[in-house]
């Protein structure tokens, strides 16, 4: 009877390949578009006649009345129209990213022998550091708070791993890091084959590159793709289409709807090379939870609202006049001295305009902020804007008590990614143990990530609390380590 994985193999053809990314295209595409245009709202630049003009990505969900109907060309006049965007979503998006990776996440082994927890966490660190060290944490964590998830690819040069076994090289964590890397793929080009038997398990993975690369990109796809427009068809012939299709036996590339290239999958441990991280868990479902996009109908409701305080203060901001009975009043300039003058006893000039408050409209932008606040859990004071009367923030707890909601939301979400890492670093233990090149026993193969406190801390207090921990029994070594200090910085061995 075939392995459950050769049938994998065999029954995910082009043909449903080719059908899983079409019901991506149709299903999942527009969601994820629509929430990367919330979040990065792009600049459009446009030429109308001698005029260039732009246009923003969140522009696209005000009304009908600010800037016409869909279908309508945008034309003059309602280019003229008063329409404000603010994008109360992206630097909320920022800060709870630098909350969760603005430090460096320590990866520490849990192995039973101190010499093997030392050099797990060297070839540990060597492996995150070449794929992208923080940057790589940083881009994990963005994709995900905006797409709702992200997925981790291990990429691992079998042959070059085997030589490097043979060779008894794999001593320096450095040269580890040369087979083996770790790629983050977008929810727009990824799409995940879940298993029918569990949602958290999955039979295969297909990663749709396009045509081409993205521009900016660079990755394993990327540089197999130049090297077989070299060697196949010269540099100047691209294929139109690039599918990459993984499962735990085998890698697959296609190109133009042709099977281009095929490895074998034998350092993964019978299992797909991807790491799942979703970014709020949500039960019972592949997607996690977006930071977008319960924020997006704030963000339209907030950008009607200032556009129409724009208009109204344009229309409000200045005096304007209705003469009646006059004649060429209108060629008669309004100025200081100015007299005008008519036989026309019904003659009447009325003063109306300049600006006036509008308290019920102050305040409903005022609530809406606090709704984006309420939502998100991040006020504006997590990114040093201090409004009004907030206290005494001179200590930490008062400034933590501040943000309770952020701290408790990063929390949250230092569950899911740190699972993911963890199992990505348990996968590259496997993959080096199979391989030869560092043999461990799968007891030893997990580790405990150890996140900085994301708020300012104080130098004093943090000395008192690292000697309380020396005084209680905890390595001098570990305790340096956690204050940024090398040992040799402080004489220690």
């Amino acid at each position: 009877m075939p392995h459950a994985d050769s049938l994998i193999s065999d029954t995910l053809g082009l043909p449903e390949v080719a059908r899983l990314l079409s019901a991506h295209r149709a299903t999942m595409l527009p969601r994820l578009e629509l929430m990367w245009r919330y979040y990065r709202n792009p600049l459009t630049l446009s030429r109308s006649g001698a005029a260039q003009r732009y246009d923003t990505g969140q522009r696209r969900g005000l009304p009908e009345r600010l800037i016409g109907p869909a279908d309508a060309a945008l034309d003059d006049r309602l280019r003229a129209r008063e329409v404000v965007v603010e994008n109360d979503i992206a630097w909320r998006i920022h800060t709870m990213v630098d909350f969760m990776f603005g430090k460096p996440v320590r990866l520490l082994s849990t192995a039973r022998d101190e010499a093997t927890r030392t050099q797990v966490e060297a070839i540990l660190d060597a492996v995150l550091e070449g794929s992208g060290g923080v940057a790589l944490l940083l881009d994990m964590a963005l994709l995900g708070h905006v797409y709702g998830h992200v997925d981790l690819v291990l990429r691992i040069d079998e042959p070059r791993l085997a030589r490097l076994a043979v060779t008894r090289d794999a001593d320096d964590p450095w040269r580890i890091r040369e087979c083996i890397a770790i790629e983050a793929i977008e929810p727009t080009r990824g799409v995940p084959v879940v298993s029918e038997a569990d949602w958290r398990e999955l039979d295969a993975y297909v990663i749709h590159a396009g045509p081409e690369p993205a521009e900016g990109r660079r990755g394993p796809l990327a540089d197999w793709l130049e090297s077989w427009k070299r060697q196949k068809h010269g540099p100047e012939h691209a294929p139109p289409g690039i599918v990459e299709v993984l499962d735990a036996t085998s890698r697959r590339v296609y190109l133009d709807g042709e099977l281009a290239e095929r490895h074998d999958l034998r350092l993964t441990g019978g299992r797909v090379p991807v790491v799942h991280v979703q970014n709020i868990s949500q039960p019972f479902r592949y997607s996690g939870l977006s930071e977008v996009e319960p924020l997006i109908p704030l963000q339209d409701e907030l950008n009607t609202r200032l556009s129409d305080r724009a208009s109204r203060v344009t229309m409000q901001s200045f005096k304007m006049y209705l003469a009646k009975g006059i004649e060429g009043f209108a060629k008669i300039p309004v100025g200081p001295g100015q007299i005008w003058s008519t036989d026309n006893p019904d003659a009447s000039v009325q003063a109306f305009g300049g600006d006036a408050s509008s308290p019920s409209e102050e305040a409903h932008i005022k609530e809406i902020r606090d709704a984006f606040d309420k939502m998100s859990a991040v006020p504006p004071l997590a990114t040093g804007v201090v409004q009004g009367r907030v206290g005494n923030l001179s200590s930490a707890n008062a400034l933590k008590i501040t943000l309770v909601g952020l701290l408790a939301k990063t929390e949250r979400k230092r569950v899911t990614y740190g699972r993911g890492l963890a199992e990505l670093c348990r996968m590259i233990l496997t993959a080096l143990d199979a391989a030869g090149a560092f043999e461990t026993d799968p007891r030893d193969r997990a580790v405990r990530l150890e996140w900085p406190d994301p708020l300012p801390t104080d130098v004093q207090e943090e000395t008192l609390a690292a000697q309380r921990k020396v005084e209680l029994g905890v390595s001098r070594r570990r305790v340096l380590d956690e204050l940024g200090y090398e040992p040799a910085d402080a004489g220690v061995t």
